[in-house]
């Protein structure tokens, strides 16, 4: 099995991908190799520098602090991947873990709107860069939002966030006035 990796906007995040399924449960971070009992997972994190990981659809997006260079741990996160799937394991997440998004059940018709469009137009770019976006909040003309994976203290995210995702939600939705991440 060959590793690939992408580099990120975030210089701290890096894409990596497997040429496999990795999360079958939707997008999933964790932060605390304690707060889940995947192996590879809790690996990852035990590596000295790692922050944090980002497990999308098929790609593993690793987080790391600025004291550490990628070439100091990249070999070790690709042999754990490696490894990994070499034990005929098909999916890093293969259930219903922990699922955030239920908080968007009772949403009223501009916050279902907010999220069809995140959903839509914006998750699939920050994807792309090994991230994701959850919508939080909207009240008083002010969306809310969560940046995880590579997106979470990435220095363009700012950039992003303004010019990007309000610029859209503002263009569909004049209700909107402004996007801030939490």
């Amino acid at each position: 099995m060959f590793v690939q990796t992408e580099v990120t906007p975030n210089p701290n995040s890096l894409k990596f991908l497997p040429g496999k399924n990795v999360s079958n449960s939707g997008p999933y971070e964790i932060i605390n190799k304690n707060d889940i009992q995947n192996e590879l997972v809790r690996n990852i994190l035990s590596i000295n520098g790692v922050e944090g990981i980002f497990l999308g659809k098929d790609f593993i997006s690793v987080n790391k602090n600025n004291e550490i260079k990628w070439d100091e741990i990249k070999h070790i996160v690709i042999s754990l991947i490696n490894d990994f799937y070499s034990d005929g394991k098909e999916f890093v997440i293969d259930e219903n873990v922990e699922k955030v998004n239920s908080n968007n059940v009772n949403l009223n018709e501009i916050e279902e709107k907010i999220v069809k469009i995140l959903d839509q137009k914006i998750r699939p770019a920050v994807a792309r860069d090994g991230g994701d976006i959850k919508f939080k909040e909207f009240k008083d003309g002010v969306v809310k939002v969560q940046l995880q994976g590579s997106c979470s203290g990435c220095p363009s995210s700012t950039m992003t966030l303004k010019q990007g995702v309000q610029n859209l939600l503002c263009h569909y939705l004049p209700e909107v006035k402004e996007v801030i991440a939490i």
